[in-house]
């Protein structure tokens, strides 16, 4: 008896397939969250050495910062990328060049 085609594909699919971690349950910070006044607590002392917490971005490690940094330099890349982007499809659905659609070229 022969087997179905694509049954030994599916089967292998189907042993490969990791199901995702469940989520795990909210929960709430462990921290007053900013403009509870009511339950924050003093801030501390400048003279106590204690380093501010400099916290991360959502989607890097990075820490932002201005200047001449990582984190700079990606979210200008990211923006550069949206840009070009944008000029593609303008010149795609326009059928004519981004100089010429903005006015720049006569």
């Amino acid at each position: 008896m022969a087997a179905a085609p694509g049954s030994c594909c599916r089967q292998r699919a189907i042993a490969l397939y990791d199901p995702p971690e469940p989520m795990p349950d909210p929960v709430s910070p462990a921290e007053p969250l900013a403009g509870d006044d009511a339950a924050s607590p003093a801030p501390a002392a400048s003279g106590t050495g204690e380093a501010p917490v400099k916290t991360t971005s959502a989607t890097t490690g990075d820490v932002p910062a201005f200047g001449w940094s990582a984190y700079a330099e990606r979210v200008n890349g990211r923006f550069a990328m949206l840009g070009f982007a944008s000029v593609l499809l303008i010149e795609a659905l326009s059928g004519d060049t981004f100089l010429h659609w903005a006015g720049l070229v006569p």
